[in-house]
Order: C-alpha cells, then sequence, then structure tokens
C-alpha cells in the first residue's frame, strides 16, 4: 500500500503530547558535545515550545496539550512508568476530542516501550513515540525536527496503532529496534523496513497502519511483575547463569541466539532443566535483522523477529495475563 496524503492539515486536530524524559530533554555543558550530556533535564513544555512548526500548527487552529508523566533516562525505565505511562495513554486516548498522541521517550529502550503499548493498547487512534540522538542543548539537535514530524503522525487522519518517529522514518511500536549506539538515523525494524516516511510535513505510507487485539490496561495491573531476565548464548557458555536465576525465583528466561535461534549445549541444557521446572522460555535474536525459522525439532520456543529485549516484553505480558 502507498500513498500520499496531499493535504493533511486540512482540518485542525487535537494532540497531546506525554513526556517521559530521554535524550530529547537532555543538556550538556557545551553545545558541541552530543555523549557526555544528561538525560531527561528539559520539560516537555519547553521542548514544544522551542519548535517553530508546531507553534505554525497552532496559529493553524491545532490545540497541542502536554503532561510530564515521567522525567527520566529510558535505559532507567522502570515497570512502574510503565504500568503509569500506559494509563495516561488510555486516559487521553478516552477522551473524544483527542486526536493523537505522541509520547517523548529516551531511545535506549524505546523499543520496548513501543512494543508493550501495542500489546497492551492496540490503540485505533495513533500513539506515536519520538526520540531524539542528540541533546536539547546540542549545536544541531535532532529532537525538534523528530518531534514535529511525530505530531504531523499523530495529526494523519486515518492512523491508528503505536508507532515511532525518527529521522523521517515511521515504524511500528512492534518491530522498531535501535540499531546504531551514535548516529540519527539509528532505528531500524528489520526485514520488515518502515511503515511510513514523513516529508515536509506530509506523510507517504508505505503499508498499511498496525491492528491488534489489546490486552487491556489490567494486564499491568499487579503490584509485584513477574521476574523475566535474558541471558546470551555465546562461545564458551554454560548454564550456571540459569541454574542461579532458577534459585532466584525467575519464571521466564529469554535466551539471546546465535545463528538460527540455536544455543550452545550447555546453555540449553539448563534452559530445558528450567523449561520442565514451569520457567517460561524463549530463544530470540542476538542480533541482526531476519527471523527464526523454525527446523521442526525445537526443543525450545522462538520468539520470530523479535529481539530479545522485546521477547521479554511478550513473556511478561503472557505471565502477567495468566494472573489478570
Amino acid at each position: 500500500m502507498t500513498s500520499i496524503d496531499s493535504n493533511p492539515t486540512s482540518a485542525p486536530r487535537h494532540i497531546v503530547v506525554l513526556g517521559t524524559g530521554g535524550t530529547l530533554a537532555g543538556m550538556a555543558t557545551s553545545a558541541e558535545d552530543n555523549v557526555g550530556y544528561t538525560a531527561g533535564q528539559v520539560a516537555v513544555s519547553q521542548l514544544l515550545a522551542a519548535v517553530p512548526a508546531l507553534q505554525r500548527r497552532c496559529a493553524e487552529g491545532w490545540s497541542i496539550e502536554s503532561e510530564q508523566v515521567a522525567q527520566l533516562d529510558s535505559k532507567d525505565m522502570s515497570h512502574a512508568v510503565w504500568r503509569r505511562l500506559a494509563e495516561r495513554v488510555q486516559w487521553h486516548l478516552d477522551r473524544p476530542e483527542v486526536d493523537g498522541i505522541v509520547v517523548t521517550h529516551g531511545t535506549d529502550t524505546l523499543e520496548e516501550t513501543g512494543y508493550l503499548l501495542q500489546r497492551v493498547l492496540a490503540p485505533t487512534k495513533p500513539v506515536v513515540l519520538t526520540a531524539a540522538m542528540r541533546p536539547a542543548s546540542a549545536a544541531q539537535p535532532d529532537g525538534p525536527q523528530n518531534l514535529a514530524d511525530a505530531v504531523t503522525v499523530a495529526g494523519q487522519v486515518g492512523a491508528r496503532g503505536v508507532v515511532a518517529v525518527l529521522a523521517g522514518k515511521v515504524w511500528l511500536g512492534s518491530e522498531v529496534r535501535k540499531v546504531h549506539p551514535y548516529r540519527p538515523d539509528a532505528f531500524d525494524a528489520g526485514d520488515a523496513g518502515p511503515l511510513a516516511h514523513v516529508e515536509e510535513g506530509r506523510l507517504r505510507l508505505l503499508r498499511d497502519w498496525p491492528t491488534g487485539t489489546p490486552l487491556g490496561l489490567q494486564v499491568l495491573a499487579a503490584d509485584i511483575w513477574p521476574e523475566v531476565q535474558i541471558v546470551v548464548s555465546h562461545a564458551g557458555a554454560d548454564g550456571r547463569v540459569v541454574d542461579l536465576l532458577m534459585e532466584a525465583g525467575v519464571q521466564g528466561v529469554v535466551v539471546a541466539a546465535t545463528g538460527n535461534g540455536t544455543v550452545h549445549h550447555d546453555l540449553q541444557a539448563a534452559l530445558l532443566r528450567a523449561q520442565s521446572a514451569g520457567v517460561a522460555v524463549v530463544r530470540a535474536l542476538r542480533g541482526g535483522a531476519g527471523c527464526i525459522v523454525p527446523t521442526g525439532h525445537d526443543l525450545v520456543p522462538d520468539a520470530g523477529a523479535l529481539t530479545a529485549a522485546q521477547a521479554r516484553v511478550e513473556v511478561l505480558l503472557r505471565l502477567l495475563s495468566r494472573r489478570a
């Protein structure tokens, strides 16, 4: 599916921007420092006020409101913040006057939050995550353009689902992953590719918007979430870490596997012991693109094209669903 909306701003839209911090809200002591900054320093309302394109939207009749849900470096994302964010997203989605939502987020765990929000909410309105690879204090920050593009997508008539907008590309929240530690064009979706491009304030859609059946907010209601950890298969790997996790009461284990979902035989033996003891065990990609192709004699289920971090969220949600 390929289309260009030639007049995406024909009617004023009502957009809510929820801030959670990240590099987009980061500050460094020098405008030339793009790595030695402190994330989550600038309020989301200040970020919006500094983007001329958004002021022009408001002059055209758009309503853009903001709320600070959290203020953190996304490497420190917690289950509690996830639940709070999902609750606030759903609250605003339920407001009939709201057309779309933008979430400012750090890049480090954006792929996890995007996956969780899509699985839990599967919204019929657009929920757009955006971020930055350069802090707000940078001489050439990428955050302002990403914010402007995110609002454009959130205001698109017919848009739905959780997506991420960065560097002019729109990714599905369930597919996006960070693939580079430094450059502004740091995200990808493996073989799936982008959903759309944002070009001069217009959206060029490459395939259809995401759909799905929401798990519902009740799945996140537990005060104590299951313990799900990630282990990595590598040369010389053994099963000691899995055995220790079992002693600690782990309920789920994702193994970041080599090749086509292969796992070192010593590590696999420990994983099979855990699986036999009732621990949810899943194989996921260690890196790169593609999808684990089933062999027909796999002893541990696979997570398809999900990254290990996304697979952990999936296992977590499955375990939470049993309690809901």
